[in-house]
């Protein structure tokens, strides 16, 4: 991967060739960047551009033994991290490590579903283990085979839970000549340890300008479309190309009726619908409440008159517009801090049967009765 492969981004880019121009490199960095933003493809190209033989003063050669191993991402003094499904047969990220090289070789911008759709995932929740931390800190400790810089990249450090502690030492004090690139998109998430030990490089999303052009060269779409297209996509590539590929999903469709049902209190109905949710897999259920989130903050834009910054398609759009007629400020709010407390039980494997059911019935008491938690931030008028 080298910088001219990498879309937008101009000013990240000089940025990582001066720290290596002025010899500046931190040991432990941290990329912090929106989904769909280039921060793995940067990454990549940072350290192939650090063990580059043969780098100029704007990118690697791309010709040399260590560019040539870093472009089929088979150098082995190159190493990867991220989140997993844990089973008998995976008990660490290398176990799966073909199937994360075809993914990054196919398209370097993907996110944790892309990521989970190549895996044998089940209802399981990914994470980063205490195995996966020693096996690391193994890793590491050997010799470089042939690069001068041996480079660990964890992509989603968020996964890792109490057990990334282990990694504190070897972050802090690493071998020499060892770099380590976290990859982050949610910088609460990340224990504070860690953060404390990395130096911050900030990586915005893509203008909607360089979207444009990415989808005018790439599917030779109209001036017009690309531009509809680049502002839904808000600056994420990965949502550009799934508006590319036309991949949707019924999310829309399933939280409109589930709306519906409340408004009607329609209790059957809101009862079979958790027999559905349930069997959908915890990924795919907490996709839903995120779906069902950002969906709710956009009919708050519109109720609260600023429908010029709504970025939805079109036939959701003309769904939040009926919606938000029967729907105020405090109601938006009542029903988000719903969804985010149940997107954290499903984090924490809660019952989906239970936990949708209960939803439900707090969304016919917001909606249907508009009876509002207590408190002062949800003053009913």
């Amino acid at each position: 991967m080298q910088f001219k492969e990498i879309i937008g981004q101009d000013y990240v880019k000089q940025h990582l060739l001066q720290t290596v121009a002025e010899n500046r490199v931190s040991h432990a960095q941290l990329f912090l960047s929106p989904a769909g933003s280039g921060a793995v493809p940067l990454a990549i190209a940072y350290a192939q551009y650090i063990n580059c033989q043969e780098r100029t003063a704007e990118d690697s050669c791309g010709e040399c033994a260590s560019c040539r191993k870093y472009e089929r991402l088979i150098h082995p003094d190159l190493h990867f991290s991220y989140p997993f499904f844990a089973s008998k047969d995976v008990k660490i990220a290398t176990d799966v490590l073909e199937e994360w090289r075809n993914m990054v070789l196919e398209n370097p911008y993907f996110d944790l579903d892309i990521w989970r759709s190549k895996l044998s995932a089940d209802n399981k929740q990914a994470n980063i283990n205490i195995a996966e931390a020693h096996d690391i800190i193994k890793k590491l400790s050997y010799k470089a085979f042939e690069a001068d810089t041996k480079v660990l990249i964890m992509w989603l450090p968020e996964y890792l839970d109490r057990e990334g502690n282990a990694l504190l030492k070897i972050i802090e004090e690493p071998p020499a000549k060892t770099l380590f690139i976290l990859i982050a998109q949610n910088q609460e998430q990340i224990l504070s340890t860690i953060l404390s030990r990395t130096q911050i490089v900030k990586i915005p999303k893509l203008a909607d300008e360089v979207v444009k052009q990415y989808l005018v060269a790439k599917a030779n779409l109209s001036d017009h479309q690309a531009e509809e297209y680049s502002f839904l996509a808000d600056g994420n590539l990965i949502e550009a190309n799934a508006l590319l590929a036309d991949e949707v999903n019924n999310n829309a469709g399933y939280f409109s009726e589930w709306l519906r049902m409340a408004y009607s209190n329609r209790v059957p109905d809101m009862m079979a619908f958790t027999e559905t949710a349930a069997s959908w897999g915890r990924e795919n259920q907490k996709n839903y409440i995120k779906y069902g989130i950002n969906f709710l903050r956009e009919c708050g834009l519109i109720i609260s008159g600023a429908a010029a910054l709504v970025k939805l398609p079109p036939q959701h759009l003309e769904v939040a517009k009926k919606l938000s007629a029967v729907l105020n400020m405090p109601m938006i709010e009542a029903l988000i801090n719903e969804l985010e407390k149940a997107h954290y039980h499903i984090e924490r494997n809660a019952n989906p049967k239970i936990l949708f059911l209960d939803v439900s019935l707090q969304l016919v008491k917001i909606i249907k009765f508009k009876t509002l938690p207590k408190g002062t931030q949800y003053i009913y008028t």
